[in-house]
């Protein structure tokens, strides 16, 4: 064992044990945060509009400052670009981070310099705490490479302006830079395609440990890799490949494939990133949910999805196995931002959630509120029961068909597609029924007919992207939508 491996364990142990002593006091915890946010962003123009010199507790803060989306936050926004200082948070931004809004075009999301370390050190946090849960720091004597968004920044009025992993890239540590890869420029080639071709040409023949970045194109990655090397497995390529680390999407849909192209399993990290703040990620290597990061300056809300009752809830409010929308309280002055994302609670102490979803991405044409977590767990059974291998998919409802009753309609674009389609597009069927009874009312009351799969060629998803300006590594196909508009031009 290394120098560098024999140091990392026992200062990982340290790092976890001091995160989970926050994490066992949840409430305390968040407050300490509250306090922290109302002392910093006092002075503000928001500030004042809303009187947060007022607010002491959490119930006051619902009080205060009404819920808004990137919508309501824009004309604060348009002030920071146009230069204004103290709009949201002391001064000015560091960086506005850019980042594709689902009814809003581009977003621009402020990262100030005390939410910056939020971004960085939870990442940090997260892999100590896979050393200190698995014993594992093999990793850190190889190369690392990062799938991401180039570091080259454009400006916004006076502000530096990027993608968040760009971003993040201008603040690599310099203890991690002789390990990292692709290099500064590699990573500054703006086209995906071009970029990845590259990555395959400076990352052969390297001791590569750890990967991370979105499943979609780390398996293209993968892919163009054997295709130039002629290798059948990517650990022929890199034996010593131990540790996928990854964020944005659930792996489980593409689980099949990558397990096919790197030669069996590989121990995962999942990650909780955003560009409003880094809000969980897997702390225990065995288990799947996501550790809150309750004690870097994000005050969180919970808004129950159902009930009567949708005012915020407090971590000290709320309750397992319940569909919650996410609401943040940075220190990049977002106030009462909803940030668009659904999770449900695993556990009150620590606070472990698992992500559900998006609020404006689902079905539910016919009052079925199918979800994210549903179509990726009907998926995950249809594929073991007819194996296949998936490289990616979307869902979209087809109301007015030319004949016959309306339908969920599936596009897959498959790597290795299932022996039989029909008893495929039947498994998966019969396991959302199972997940969402609301579905199976409707197919059993025949308000809808069973869903249809329609298969695509290769390269369908990534051309889709492509076209719409989304043909980057931070870029993410939508799993669903109440409408047709993701489906459009697909195929």
């Amino acid at each position: 064992m290394s120098l560098k491996a024999s140091i990392a364990k026992p200062y990982a142990q340290r790092v976890t044990s001091a995160v989970m002593r926050r994490a066992m006091d949840p409430v305390a915890t968040q407050h300490a945060v509250l306090r922290a946010l109302l002392r910093h962003g006092a002075g503000t123009v928001f500030s004042r509009e809303h009187r947060l010199h007022e607010v002491r507790t959490m119930a006051d803060l619902w009080q205060a400052v009404p819920l808004r989306d990137y919508e309501g936050f824009r004309p604060y926004i348009d002030r920071i670009v146009a230069g204004e200082a103290d709009v949201l948070w002391p001064g000015r931004p560091l960086y506005l981070c850019k980042t594709s809004g689902t009814t809003s075009g581009a977003k621009y999301i402020p990262i100030t310099r005390h939410s910056l370390p939020n971004h960085i050190g939870s990442a940090r946090r997260a892999l100590l705490a896979y050393i200190a849960h698995s014993g594992r720091a093999d990793f850190v004597d190889g190369k690392m490479i990062f799938l991401q968004g180039s570091p080259v920044l454009d400006r916004k009025g006076v502000i530096p302006m990027g993608r968040l992993s760009g971003i993040v890239a201008n603040h690599v540590p310099a203890y991690l830079l002789k390990n990292r890869l692709p290099s500064f420029a590699t990573n500054s080639i703006p086209d995906w395609e071009t970029k990845v071709e590259a990555i395959v040409e400076e990352t052969m023949g390297q001791d590569l440990r750890l990967i991370s970045g979105i499943p979609a194109w780390v398996q293209m990655y993968f892919e163009r890799l054997l295709a130039r090397t002629g290798r059948a497995t990517v650990k022929e390529l890199f034996p010593h490949f131990s540790l996928f680390v990854y964020g944005g999407v659930n792996y489980a849909p593409y689980r099949s494939r990558m397990e096919a192209l790197i030669g069996g399993s590989v121990p995962s990290v999942e990650l909780f990133p955003a560009s409003e703040g880094f809000i969980a990620y897997q702390d225990r290597s065995n288990e799947e949910d996501l550790l809150l990061v309750l004690d870097s300056g994000i005050c969180f809300g919970f808004v129950p999805m159902q009930g009567a009752d949708r005012g915020p809830r407090s971590i000290g409010e709320v309750e397992l196995n319940t569909q919650y929308a996410l609401v943040l309280y940075t220190n990049a002055g977002l106030w009462g931002y909803e940030i668009g994302d659904t999770v449900k609670f695993t556990s009150l102490t620590p606070p472990r959630i698992k992500v559900t979803g998006r609020t404006r991405h689902f079905t539910s044409a016919f009052g079925e509120h199918v979800i994210a977590e549903e179509v990726e767990g009907a998926l995950k059974d249809a594929i073991a029961a007819v194996p296949c291998e998936v490289a990616e998919f979307t869902v979209a409802p087809q109301t007015a068909p030319s004949d016959g009753l309306p339908f969920h309609e599936w596009h897959i674009e498959f790597a290795v597609p299932p022996a039989d389609m029909v008893r495929f597009a039947a498994a998966m069927d019969d396991a959302l029924q199972k997940r969402n009874p609301y579905y199976k009312d409707l197919i059993v009351g025949k308000v809808l007919r069973p869903l249809v799969l329609r298969p695509l060629p290769r390269g369908s998803f990534v051309a889709w992207m492509k076209a719409r300006g989304m043909n980057d590594a931070q870029s993410k196909v939508p799993r669903l939508a109440n409408d047709r508009r993701y489906v459009d031009g697909l195929g």
